[in-house]
């Protein structure tokens, strides 16, 4: 953890150095058609709660403030999945009309957007309208990028760590949050020895945990980068025996009864039926909010497989990301609009009321964000961690997302269920995720 900690201050310093000696600021080219007549523009988003809440917030700011008689319209199009199949099924349509001019869009819909025709990239808009790029954090940035080309301008910058009920862990003998699967093992006995009936740890593996986990151990789960340089067409954790290895250690971590076969998260926190779950660093504000005064939380970085592992998770979260109207009067609304959700105020408050970690360079320095951290410590891990996972590891862009993400699911459960062997279990898993990316393949090339 101090070398965390370490690693989080030099970044501080190095980006206070940078605004210090004076950044090159972003072109604020326009042209004469914005401010002249009022534009409405289409927002989806997926805000929900909290989040929902403060979205409407700062829609509502920004179409009493900004000076160019724009008018945002703000319609809530439920989870990230919702939303990309909605867009997915627009665009088979050809009912080019119905899109939105800005959408946030997670993962899921990397590949669609970026495939439909109608893409109005943030690469587009640096060309078209002034490069800005500068002004955001480097990997939250790179993590909307596919085949070079950045598409959207990241908004909630999060990534995956690891919650623990300190009176809980304290109780069994532990002033400190376990690292490791065995660290998992051993704490799940020093809980029996105490007499604490709670689970230790309850997750099913899914495509982001798996490619966190394999990332520690130097592997992506499917090639080209985990997808994130051109479309994916095979696993790459296979012939290395990364996924049968890590299977391994999943099945090891159940039979000494580390891990139930079963998400245990939030609801099971908050009641006291388990001691850690791993979730999203977004989920530190809703999370101090249920728990109260019932045990102190601690948050801590994200569980490696073993000690020789990387620490680390990839990056997550969401990003905005605009269609190509053929209006340019709706195209310079939209970027004007974009800009504004990813600036300095909007990403600073944002952060700090949800646990999100600030994509802009200018609010992760601000004085409000660093306050935010001083007075909770639970939101200092993720910033921390995102400085020091290896730019290797990536997230997992593939076409079928969904069906991707529930197979991963579905195998490592029923390897724990059926009690298959690792390998088995590896070549089947294989087997399914693969015939994914082949009719993937077939229906889009």
């Amino acid at each position: 953890m101090k070398r965390l900690l370490a690693v989080f201050m030099l970044f501080s310093l190095s980006f206070s150095l940078l605004f210090a000696s004076g950044s090159k600021e972003a072109s604020e080219t326009k042209t004469t058609l914005l401010g002249e007549e009022p534009v409405t523009i289409v927002f989806w988003h997926c805000a929900s709660d909290e989040s929902g809440v403060l979205m409407d917030k700062f829609i509502d700011t920004f179409n009493k403030e900004n000076p160019y008689k724009i008018t945002v319209k703000g319609i809530y199009q439920g989870q990230y999945s919702d939303a990309t199949t909605l867009m997915k099924t627009i665009i088979s349509a050809e009912n080019y009309s119905e899109l939105p001019d800005v959408m946030q869009m997670d993962a899921t819909g990397k590949v669609d957007y970026f495939s439909s025709g109608r893409a109005l990239t943030a690469s587009d808009a640096f060309a078209s309208y002034g490069d800005i790029s500068s002004s955001y954090i480097p990997v939250a940035l790179s993590n909307w990028e596919y085949q070079g080309v950045v598409l959207g301008l990241p908004f909630a910058l999060s990534t995956t760590i690891t919650f623990y009920n300190k009176d809980m862990l304290e109780a069994a003998g532990w002033d400190k949050a376990p690292e490791t699967f065995q660290d998992i093992i051993e704490l799940k006995r020093d809980m029996e020895k105490a007499g604490i009936e709670a689970a230790s740890y309850g997750i099913v593996p899914n495509t982001p945990l798996l490619a966190n986990w394999l990332g520690q151990m130097g592997s992506y789960v499917v090639n080209n980068k985990n997808g994130s340089e051109s479309m994916a067409t095979e696993l790459s954790c296979v012939e290395n025996g990364k996924l049968e290895e890590f299977l391994g250690l999943w099945k090891n971590l159940y039979e000494e009864g580390g891990v139930e076969n079963k998400s245990l998260s939030t609801n099971q926190f908050v009641n006291g039926e388990v001691a850690v779950f791993t979730s999203s660093s977004s989920n530190v504000s809703s999370v101090l909010e249920k728990v109260g005064d019932k045990f102190t939380v601690g948050t801590s970085t994200f569980i490696k497989v073993n000690d020789e592992a990387e620490y680390g998770a990839t990056v997550s979260g969401s990003c905005l990301v605009m269609f190509d109207s053929k209006d340019e009067l709706k195209k310079l609304a939209s970027w004007e609009f974009i800009k504004y959700l990813t600036g300095k105020e909007v990403q600073s408050e944002f952060a700090i009321s949800t646990g999100y970690i600030p994509s802009s360079l200018e609010a992760l320095e601000s004085d409000e964000y660093k306050a935010q951290l001083e007075e909770n410590p639970q939101y200092r891990i993720a910033p921390m961690q995102l400085l020091s996972t290896p730019s290797e590891m990536k997230s997992v862009t593939v076409g079928p997302s969904a069906d991707f993400y529930y197979a991963i699911m579905n195998g490592t459960s029923d390897m724990l269920k059926n009690n298959v062997d690792p390998k088995k279990a590896a070549e089947d898993l294989a087997s399914s995720l693969q015939a994914l990316l082949d009719q993937y393949k077939r229906n889009n090339i």
